[in-house]
């Protein structure tokens, strides 16, 4: 998989996605991400990317000419169109099924607005989708287009050791994650659950469906009756 990012701190992207996990993928060529500085694609001395809005209001806009540019050069690059997602409050808020339906993408383009956002002329002519980590504002969009690229890289196979690594944690399958333990076997006084030491694996599996389904009717039920309503009722 390859994504490509346009925004107007690309160190900052790079910096981040070069770490950990997801700058390891990158070294091995399992991933590419690509950062591109929409300033590179101005066309006065001054580099500017942004305007005053027509009509009364607060902030500048981003220009739509810089990105479309951008946007036409990376298709140019690629030899071929990547799916385009903006990220904005706007958007579609992003969940784990949305996730893994972009990780089977070849290719993303994210695009990171500034200011007060960017000319609607270049969400309609080019964008695919819209696409927001919360209902929050940011000062920009580069943190949301670090999250979308974390949680779709780590999907795609080889970035973890094993799928299982993502398909027992919270959200995969519409549940939480069951509580998990390291050593020591008693910390302060708390002890880990028996049934971990026990070395019966049927009776382990068993005790973390269990716990995932007591975890999220505890503190996300909206999960659960999502879950119930698409895939039939799950029993304690």
């Amino acid at each position: 998989m390859r994504i490509d990012i346009l925004t107007l701190f690309p160190k900052m992207c790079k910096d981040v996605l070069s770490e950990s996990i997801i700058g390891r993928a990158q070294k091995k060529g399992i991933i590419e991400i690509e950062c591109h500085q929409i300033r590179d694609y101005t066309y006065d001395k001054h580099n500017r990317v942004d305007d005053t809005t027509y009509g009364p209001g607060m902030g500048m806009l981003m220009l739509a000419e810089p990105i479309a540019l951008c946007f036409e050069d990376i298709c140019r690059k690629l030899g071929k169109r990547p799916r385009f997602i903006y990220m904005s409050p706007q958007g579609e808020l992003l969940n784990q099924n949305k996730i893994k339906k972009l990780s089977t993408y070849q290719n993303l383009a994210i695009l990171c607005g500034h200011y007060e956002g960017v000319d609607e002329r270049v969400i309609e002519e080019f964008v695919d989708e819209q696409i927001s980590i919360g209902d929050y504002v940011l000062t920009g969009g580069e943190l949301p287009a670090l999250v979308l690229t974390d949680a779709v890289c780590r999907m795609i196979p080889g970035v973890l050791s094993d799928n299982v690594c993502f398909e027992e944690e919270s959200h995969y399958n519409g549940l939480l994650e069951y509580p998990q333990y390291t050593k020591p076997a008693v910390w302060r006084g708390r002890k880990v659950p028996d049934i971990l030491l026990s070395g019966h694996h049927e009776n382990i599996q068993n005790w973390k469906k269990e716990q995932s389904i007591l975890r999220t009717k505890k503190y996300r039920p909206d999960l659960l009756e999502n879950r119930e309503r698409y895939n039939g009722k799950e029993e304690i």
